[in-house]
């Protein structure tokens, strides 16, 4: 099933602290997560009922794209960005080399609940970053490493699933194996 996981929702069925979780939306038993998304981060989250699946679309080995619309404080510069298309050092890992072009802000996109800092003086944009890891909090992570924090984190799709027609709080079911998620 693919799910778009509002803003303040675990990637888990029970709430914790402040968070939400997954069974205030999903009332199907014995399906699971593949591939988590921080409580702060938003979009596309698959759940299966198959272990070796969930196995499979988890594990950065088998190369399965994701694709994720980052806001960002200020304005990267090609430049910038090229630190990130040859792979960039982390404190603990270096990431690899990643696929990421500027883009508009991504149309339809739902307004988040609560919305980003705004603060006149400092623009943002939005970057499109396309990676086959996702280690934790890596999006977040690369952006600040290149000096432009991430402000808000939407992923967009993985392989070719898309949280496109899905309201915050939405989800469908699907069929197919992970061969079907292929880009």
């Amino acid at each position: 099933m693919i799910f778009n996981k509002p803003y303040g929702v675990l990637s888990q069925f029970t709430p914790e602290g402040r968070w939400r979780g997954l069974g205030e939306f999903i009332s199907l038993k014995d399906v699971y997560v593949a591939g988590r998304l921080d409580a702060d981060s938003e979009g596309l989250l698959l759940l299966t009922d198959d272990g070796r699946l969930q196995a499979r679309i988890a594990d950065p080995k088998h190369k399965l794209v994701k694709t994720y619309w980052a806001q960002v404080e200020g304005e990267p510069a090609e430049a910038d960005l090229d630190r990130l298309r040859a792979g960039i050092r982390l404190s603990d890992f270096t990431a690899q080399p990643a696929q990421v072009r500027r883009i508009d802000e991504p149309p339809g996109l739902w307004l988040r609940d609560p919305p980003i800092r705004y603060r006149a003086a400092i623009p943002t944009s939005w970057l499109e970053i396309r990676i086959a890891e996702g280690k934790n909090r890596q999006v977040r992570r690369m952006g600040a490493a290149i000096g432009y924090p991430v402000l808000r984190l939407v992923r967009a799709a993985v392989g070719k699933l898309s949280v496109a027609g899905l309201a915050p709080g939405e989800w469908r079911l699907m069929e197919g194996n992970i061969n079907d998620l292929r880009a």
